[in-house]
């Protein structure tokens, strides 16, 4: 297995800078775990959160999650498409991974898990949304706290599974992410990291899905399993709705994004004829 694409100090220090500053502005002060307030945070931003479940074909890995942009009559729409077919722990990071791409104007951006350890972009998003999830600081904090030891280096393998099961809990990042940062702060061996990232941590009647159980089985269960959702936030099809009353879209437009996540005119008080032609389009489309 190869490690990570190692950033330097310059590179760690932006990030943790930029991701420290982000939590602040949304509010996260000190020991605040974002987790499922991740989905808020599209929305007080005004970010789209598109939902879709896209199963892997053959070799070729799904994608985790695309940020878009969109502009009509000279309004900016912006969009994040998640990838609900995966699990729900990397979904919440897949989300924090591109809003690295958001703040860093890198324009419309499309994430595959098999490139996200061999591009330096994705490298640099993935540690932000480590920092933004669980920042360093207080992690080696949380470390220092329990073990009274900046260290883990001595710390047998099942203690380490069941502090990290407890952090995934708390802080909602998948386990591997997890394992990568305790290996990114310094805190375990090289032996230690390669021996838990071996694990196989979505069994759960394994050693570590039992633990993790035991610790939360609610959340260690939601965190472990793909949601398959398929839609988007009231507040967002609110947005589709007065785009297409202010003229911003037209009818087409209108039906055609409302079918994406399975609803119609008619279920917000529209009644528009459908072609049998257009009838026929739209049936093409996914989910139908």
């Amino acid at each position: 297995m190869q490690p990570p694409i190692a950033l330097d100090k310059l590179q760690i220090n932006r990030i943790k800078r930029l991701a420290e500053i982000k939590r602040r502005t949304l509010g996260f002060v000190g020991d605040t775990p974002i987790a499922s307030q991740i989905f808020t945070i599209l929305e007080n931003m005004n970010i789209l959160l598109l939902e879709y479940p896209i199963k892997s074909e053959g070799e070729k890995p799904a994608f985790s999650a695309v940020l878009m942009y969109s502009k009509e009559s000279n309004e900016e729409l912006i969009f994040i498409g998640l990838n609900t077919a995966d699990y729900f722990d990397r979904q919440v990071f897949a989300v924090a991974h591109e809003l690295y791409h958001f703040y860093t104007k890198t324009g419309s951006h499309l994430s595959r898990v098999a490139e996200e350890e061999n591009l330096l972009a994705e490298a640099e998003a993935n540690r932000f949304a480590a920092e933004f999830l669980l920042p360093e600081s207080i992690l080696e904090h949380i470390i220092l706290n329990e073990f009274k030891d900046s260290s883990l280096k001595k710390v047998q393998i099942k203690t380490l599974l069941r502090f990290i099961a407890r952090l995934q809990c708390t802080w909602w990042l998948p386990y591997r992410s997890l394992v990568r940062r305790l290996k990114e702060i310094d805190v375990i061996s090289n032996q230690q990291y390669e021996q838990l990232y071996s694990i196989n941590e979505r069994n759960m009647d394994e050693e570590y899905g039992r633990m993790g159980r035991a610790i939360n089985n609610e959340i260690f269960l939601k965190l472990n399993t793909a949601t398959n959702n398929i839609g988007t936030s009231p507040k967002d099809i609110e947005v589709i709705i007065r785009n297409f009353e202010d003229n911003i879209i037209d009818e087409d437009k209108f039906i055609n994004t409302l079918s994406l996540f399975n609803k119609n005119p008619h279920d917000y008080g529209y009644n528009i004829e459908v072609s049998d032609e257009d009838a026929n389009e739209f049936e093409e489309y996914p989910g139908h």
